[in-house]
């Protein structure tokens, strides 16, 4: 017959304080899941821009911080790249933000417009290859079917094959068809036109002042190697990033030059105290009550180190059958948040191992705290 370790029977004597302990662990596990999640959404929206670029090698200014604040140079830097033999061919683009009016409400939305030229298919995005000739028209955009809906029901419009206009920056666009980008915490939403349509729609933007250059390299290529080459070739008034330096450029900024990454570390930071704090309390309760117990333990020959590994047993026990419903709760909490919010929200096997081992270190500082009472069980105690 198997024994039942010490350590269960301790926890599951008192159905009442383990529930509250599972509900503690659980409610600190969702708060890292939410605060991580939210953190990670973060950053990988703010990227899908820059992992879709169908290049290899990225030119910006110096002067740029991020997709929302970009500054212009001049395209001849990204033609005299053409003068290095592993360049295939080059690209410009325009990037800017402007008011959306939404057809329904008429109400107007910051979006982020994207200016390209239409004969080549810069993006690895869904609805871009099949779409990008309608954009050789004058005044017509290719509209994000992700963007948040208060851009109006474009989308269920446009797929309904009914005309669908909107007014950009005080002009009439028609909408020629759809693509899937996803918003983002720095743009609710995107459209892409032709480089034409694009300068006509911001007078104010000079042709040949481009924000973003993109770079295809031959095949065989290897990217660093070439952008090491266009560094030392390249005036310094122009930055070279190959595709992975582009989006880390991005992640960075959000992580570093942003309140946002530090509030949703702060968070986690505090699901953590809140989850040490809680399993605390329920094993530090659990040494007092039964502290006459441990003693006569003691006196019959138990020593105090197997005390201790006891209490740290139903420490880890706690630990892992509190990940449980934690981990469970936060994958319906991550549907909603994805529903109300348009962010790519979801659970990844990192995120869900970090959790856990975080709940493990939680519960372990809390059953290291609170064994320091078995101290005071003294087997003269009880006599």
């Amino acid at each position: 017959m198997k024994k039942i370790p010490l350590a269960w029977l301790q926890i599951t004597r008192e159905k009442t304080r383990l529930a509250i302990a599972l509900a503690g662990i659980a409610f600190a596990d969702i708060l890292m899941f939410m605060q991580l999640g939210f953190r990670d959404s973060l950053y990988y929206s703010n990227v899908r821009f820059h992992m879709s670029l169908k290049g290899d090698i990225v030119l910006i200014s110096p002067q740029s911080n991020a997709l929302i604040s970009m500054k212009t140079f001049s395209q001849r830097r990204l033609y005299q790249a053409l003068d290095v033999p592993a360049v295939e061919s080059v690209h410009p683009m325009y990037l800017d933000i402007t008011s959306w009016k939404n057809p329904v409400t008429g109400r107007p939305r910051n979006i982020m417009v994207i200016g390209m030229k239409p004969d080549t298919n810069l993006f690895e995005l869904p609805g871009m290859k099949e779409n990008l000739d309608k954009i050789k028209l004058d005044g017509v955009v290719l509209f994000d079917r992700s963007s948040r809906l208060e851009f109006g029901p474009i989308a269920a419009e446009y797929q309904q094959k009914r005309t669908v206009t909107a007014e950009l920056r005080n002009k009439q666009m028609k909408v020629g068809g759809l693509f899937t980008l996803g918003a983002s915490f720095g743009a609710d939403g995107n459209i892409i036109t032709s480089d034409n349509t694009f300068l006509k729609t911001f007078r104010i933007r000079q042709r040949g002042l481009i924000d973003l250059g993109i770079i295809k390299l031959k095949p065989g290529s290897n990217a660093d190697t070439v952008a090491k080459q266009l560094k030392s070739y390249l005036p310094q008034d122009v930055k070279v990033l190959t595709k992975q330096e582009y989006v880390d450029f991005e992640r960075n900024f959000w992580a570093n030059n942003t309140a946002i990454g530090f509030i949703f570390s702060l968070g986690t930071l505090m699901g953590f105290i809140v989850g040490t704090v809680i399993v605390y309390q329920i094993l530090y309760t659990e040494v007092v009550d039964n502290l006459s117990e441990y003693a006569t333990l003691k006196a019959i020959g138990y020593t105090h180190n197997y005390l201790l590994s006891v209490i740290m047993q139903e420490a880890i026990i706690l630990a892992f059958i509190g990940y449980i419903p934690g981990f469970v709760v936060t994958l319906s909490l991550y549907q909603i948040a994805r529903d109300a919010t348009l962010l790519p929200i979801f659970m990844s096997l990192e995120r869900a191992v970090s959790v856990l081992v975080l709940t493990n270190i939680m519960c372990f500082i809390s059953g290291a705290i609170a064994i320091r009472k078995l101290r005071s069980a003294d087997p003269a105690d009880i006599f």
